[in-house]
């Protein structure tokens, strides 16, 4: 990624932060709506999942100063993700959620150039997260 869509990511991730609780609940709301096989991958109470959500993100937005750090944290949540039973498809229904939220959270904020960056960094992030997965499962 580039300097200037590491900035625009934290930048409008720290517009949405203090919201947080909000956004996860309609995130995880409209996720289920667009893509209902996404919900037998949350058995747990939602509340608990949604902090994790905000804690993940929060991770992967501050990590962008540190990408060799942060890729070591995306393998491991790709691991884990593939033992859940997260499939390929799932990390669409989750990036176009996560933009939609987004865009509703930051309202005229949202820009070109900030949905951008945030597609450049959910790519490189789930792609460092799927091949892991990968990874674990041939392996098992």
């Amino acid at each position: 990624m580039e300097p200037y869509q590491i900035t625009l990511v934290q930048g409008s991730w720290s517009k949405v932060l203090p919201i947080s609780d909000e956004a996860a609940e309609r995130f995880y709301k409209r996720l289920f709506e667009k893509d209902p096989s996404t919900k037998t991958l949350f058995q747990g109470d939602i509340q608990a999942q949604s902090q994790k959500l905000t804690r993940m993100i929060t991770t992967a937005v501050n990590g962008l100063n540190d990408l060799g750090r942060l890729v070591s944290v995306m393998k491991d949540l790709g691991h884990r993700h593939g033992g859940y039973g997260v499939e390929e498809l799932h990390y669409g229904s989750f990036v176009s959620t996560l933009l939609w939220v987004l865009k509703q959270e930051l309202g005229d904020d949202f820009t070109d150039d900030v949905k951008t960056a945030w597609t450049e960094m959910y790519m490189l992030l789930a792609g460092v997260m799927k091949d892991s997965a990968a990874k674990m499962l041939k392996a098992a």
